[in-house]
C-alpha cells in the first residue's frame, strides 16, 4: 500500500481520466511546474502504481458485441490444476478477465465475443482446455449499466 499526498492523488485522478494529457497540462492542473510533475509521474510508474496507459475501445465498433460472464466449477483442485488453468486462460484472447473466487464455483471469467455462435465455440474450447472442469454456468449481458477501470485513490 502506497501513501499518496494530495498532489499524487490529483495526478492519479487526472491520468485515469485522460492518459494522454501532456505533462505541461497535468502540471498546470495539479499546481506544479512540469519538471517536478514529471518526476512524480515517473516515481508512480517506477513504484508500480501506474502500470500502463491504454486506449479504451468501443466493443461494438470492433465487432465484439456480446459480453458474457462464465462460472466454472472444478471437480478436482490442486496447485497443478490451478497453474494449468491460469496458463490456458492466458492463451485465450477472448477472455478479458478471470478470477479465482471463493463460493459455490471456482472461476469467474469475463469474455467478449462477436455473437452467440462464437460464444458456444469459446465455451467448448474453455471446457476442453481446463483440467477438472465439472460444471459451468453462463450469464449473457443484456445491457451494460456501468463499466470502468477507474480506481478511487
Amino acid at each position: 500500500m502506497h501513501s499518496f499526498d494530495r498532489i499524487d492523488r490529483k495526478i492519479l485522478d487526472i491520468l485515469q481520466r485522460d492518459g494522454r494529457v501532456s505533462i505541461t497540462d497535468l502540471a498546470e492542473q495539479v499546481g506544479l511546474s512540469p519538471t517536478p510533475c514529471a518526476e512524480r509521474v515517473r516515481r508512480l510508474e517506477r513504484s508500480g502504481v501506474i502500470t500502463g496507459y491504454h486506449a479504451h475501445l468501443s466493443p461494438r465498433a470492433v465487432g465484439q458485441n456480446l459480453l458474457v460472464f462464465l462460472e466454472i466449477k472444478l471437480s478436482a483442485k490442486s496447485d497443478q490444476v490451478f497453474e494449468k488453468i491460469k496458463s490456458e486462460l492466458h492463451r485465450i484472447p477472448e477472455v478479458m478477465e478471470c478470477h479465482l473466487v471463493s463460493g459455490d464455483f471456482d472461476y469467474l471469467i469475463k469474455a467478449r465475443i462477436p455473437d452467440m455462435n462464437d460464444y458456444r465455440a469459446l465455451l467448448g474450447n474453455i471446457l476442453q482446455r481446463l483440467p477438472g472442469s465439472a460444471e459451468s454456468r453462463s450469464y449473457v449481458v443484456m445491457e451494460e449499466i456501468k463499466e470502468t477501470s477507474y480506481l478511487q485513490t
